[in-house]
């Protein structure tokens, strides 16, 4: 970092661009299958946009308790795909069912949400986002950070050159607990971070590497560090974690005029912070110059109400997602690759059992 380019706070003022929620299609209708603790959210968002369709799950108390408290209706999976008013449906399943119950919508003509990740094989997510082209149907991955106001904002000054040039990005995720028996840690928590870094960066990374700790089962990783190196310079690192006391998700872009912070859990007028630091390189020994930080101004949106009404503008406008199908298999690229390298011997990186817990969904 050169001491020629720091920061003026004048051009941080006012601000983000106003986010609109346009509406949707009067005949628009989504399903949300899945009515676990995400799913019920995703079933919120799509009731307050005055669209959702349908709910399945194949918990029936759950369900029912769900579609009453939204004024919906309790379908199954064979009636949301064969009802003529649903275009869309929204999938919140556990992840080793989301290529069979996607394929399945797509191929019965529905536009498909899938939370990530897009699925647990390159080749399903492969033939998912084919499938999707060729049927002429939108597919979404649930990216859920690229939703969010303050990476919308964060992705606009780094274009702008508020930051220079992108030297090193550095996520934490870290919580006690989430912890999964289907996916590890990678694949549960990962997708937010390389989702957002690929998107920053602008590029597919030239060289991963990956190590993963298992430290309650041998065979799923519940802590993860992952580095990142692109063409053109740019390093990333990410650390993951089930096994962290207090819970931090963070994200810090290091350009090379200033630093950009996202804490998602600092408060709305602060989760977005620059810093001015300089480095200046021009006497005997390299000092550190610190400025104070200067808050971002972020627009207050709840982001995945911002993701469904993305999904939905995609529908009505007929063009593709920020996080298509494509979009989704980057990830998992960048996913399976880290996986390889953190247990080489293991070519399935999910719990080899997965088949007698997914059972229900499969057959709904």
């Amino acid at each position: 970092m050169s001491n020629n380019g720091r920061a003026n706070s004048g051009q941080f003022e006012g601000t983000s661009d106003s986010i609109k929620f346009p509406g949707k299609p009067a005949d628009l209708r989504v399903a949300v299958i899945g009515c676990g603790a995400w799913g019920q959210n995703l079933v919120r968002c799509f009731a307050e946009l005055s669209c959702l369709g349908a709910v399945a799950d194949h918990h029936v108390a759950t369900v029912e308790m769900v579609a009453a408290r939204h004024g919906s209706r309790a379908l199954s999976f064979e009636q949301i795909l064969a009802e003529p008013s649903i275009q869309a449906v929204a999938i919140a399943t556990q992840p080793s069912t989301h290529c069979h119950l996607a394929k399945r919508a797509l191929l019965a003509g529905k536009h498909v949400f899938v939370e990530k990740p897009l699925a647990l094989e390159l080749n399903h997510a492969e033939e998912l986002t084919a499938l999707a082209r060729r049927l002429d149907r939108r597919l979404m991955v649930g990216h859920i950070l690229r939703y969010h106001p303050a990476i919308t904002r964060l992705q606009n000054l780094i274009a702008t050159g508020a930051i220079g040039r992108i030297l090193r990005l550095h996520a934490t995720r870290m919580n006690l607990g989430a912890i999964r028996r289907e996916e590890d840690v990678l694949w549960c928590l990962g997708p937010h971070d390389v989702s957002v870094i690929l998107a920053l960066v602008g590029a597919a990374p030239s060289e991963i590497h990956a190590l993963g700790g298992y430290h309650l089962r041998q065979t799923v990783a519940d802590a993860v560090t992952l580095h990142l190196s692109f063409p053109e310079g740019e390093q990333a690192q990410v650390n993951l974690s089930w096994l962290h006391p207090v819970k931090e998700h963070r994200l810090t872009v290091i350009g090379s005029d200033a630093m950009i912070e996202f804490d998602d859990g600092a408060p709305w007028q602060r989760k977005l912070l620059l810093y001015p630091h300089v480095v200046d390189m021009t006497g005997d020994r390299p000092a550190a110059l610190r400025a104070e930080p200067l808050p971002i101004p972020v627009e207050e949106h709840e982001p995945l109400k911002l993701e469904c009404q993305h999904f939905l503008d995609c529908i009505a406008q007929r063009r593709e997602p920020r996080t298509d199908g494509a979009e989704g298999l980057r990830v998992m690229q960048v996913l399976a690759q880290a996986s390889a390298m953190m247990n080489p011997a293991q070519k399935c990186w999910t719990d080899p059992e997965r088949a007698d817990r997914v059972a229900p969904w499969l057959h709904l």
